[in-house]
């Protein structure tokens, strides 16, 4: 049957707004060429870094520079491309260059799945090869003996203060601070079960449990709650188990095929985690925005007001401040300080010398960049 004795109209013409979308997407595809043309320019420059790189065994990691790039980029921005997108984009690039000049093993507090885990990809991006550790001592060990190439620890949260283990682990590894990252913590419930109508037990790590705990008593009063060692063992736990469900990161859920029953339990939505990166050497080049130290003071009277005041009238903020017990001894404290400032550079030599002299003991952590805040967490 023709066309005409159908009654339909017939025809092979496209209309003026397909013809311009297969323009556009001509367009496109062009653009993309040229693309991936430069990308691979730039990956065979990043490799040619790398070998000079690796002559002089300079660090490939340069949280610094990093930083530097993304800001001038940002700068000169037109705006069609949101900024947020433009940093996830460049991300990524620089987690593949620095896997071109030379692949960085990172070490975490494990299993796959943590928040250490999930931070580690939203700064160093996925091209960077993460390690789970059991434990926070084994991470730090792994970076002092060379082993890793950089390390993700947490060291703070807005809500819980410090991460009391991480303070103490400095005090007997040998590592050093090369950035910083603040990244929102936000709780899902995860489960096989499709509704929370089934759900008789919660399981997640205790500090998830107790920011999650006012969300649990109004919406599931009844349940069984379990602290399991992280929430990435919450969520495979539940994996098999009908009835049951994890508090955890939403992309669990992606990585295990389990359903998202709730998003932001959290009781406080204002709640940051910062992770720092360590290294077993001290951060190279630039300058940087803060200063981390661990010092000792004599048991006199004043000794503490002496450092503070030397570090004021060198017009030093004081970014944080806070004394841990000095195992070796009994009664005795160590002082953990962020200090808003480059104390590697050489204005600053005159003031550690005179720092050293208040101290009994002064070491400086390192200084790097001052640290982005990252909300996809």
């Amino acid at each position: 049957m023709d066309n005409q004795r159908s009654g339909r109209a017939y025809s092979d013409d496209k209309g003026p707004d397909q013809k311009k979308l297969e323009n556009i997407r001509t367009e496109i595809d062009h653009i993309d060429m040229e693309l991936l043309h430069l990308l691979n320019q730039r990956a065979g420059l990043c490799k040619e870094v790398g070998e000079i790189k690796s002559l002089s065994k300079e660090s490939v990691f340069k949280p610094f520079r990093e930083k530097e790039v993304i800001k001038k980029l940002i700068s000169r921005n037109p705006g069609k491309l949101p900024d947020d997108h433009l940093r996830a984009i460049y991300r990524e690039i620089l987690s593949s260059s620095r896997k071109l000049q030379q692949p960085q093993k990172v070490v975490y507090l494990g299993p796959e799945g943590t928040f250490s885990f999930f931070a580690g990809i939203e700064y160093l991006g996925h091209s960077a090869d993460l390690k789970p550790c059991t434990s926070l001592k084994e991470v730090f060990q792994t970076v002092e003996n060379h082993e890793a190439e950089l390390g993700i620890i947490p060291l703070e949260n807005s809500l819980q203060g410090s991460v009391g283990q991480s303070l103490d682990l400095f005090l007997t590894y040998s590592v050093y601070i090369q950035a910083e990252v603040y990244c929102k913590t936000s709780h899902s419930l995860l489960s096989s079960d499709q509704s929370l109508a089934g759900i008789h037990t919660v399981y997640s790590h205790p500090q998830a449990i107790e920011q999650c705990s006012n969300w649990l008593r109004t919406h599931l009063p009844e349940v069984g709650i379990i602290p399991v060692e992280s929430t990435s063992a919450a969520a495979v736990r539940v994996i098999d188990e009908k009835g049951s469900a994890a508090i955890g990161h939403e992309r669990l859920g992606d990585m295990f095929g389990l359903n998202t029953l709730s998003r932001q339990i959290e009781d406080l939505p204002d709640n940051w985690t910062r992770f720092m990166i360590i290294g077993p050497t001290p951060p190279e080049g630039g300058h940087q925005d803060k200063t981390s130290l661990l010092f000792t003071l004599p048991d006199q009277s004043g000794a503490l007001a002496g450092v503070l005041t030397i570090l004021a009238q060198n017009g030093i903020n004081l970014k944080k401040l806070e004394s841990r017990p000095l195992r070796s001894e009994k009664w005795k404290y160590v002082f953990f300080a962020d200090l808003e400032c480059d104390l590697s550079g050489e204005q600053y030599q005159d003031l550690k010398k005179e720092l050293s002299g208040r101290c009994s003991s002064l070491r400086i952590l390192g200084s790097y960049p001052a640290g982005t805040y990252i909300s996809a967490l």
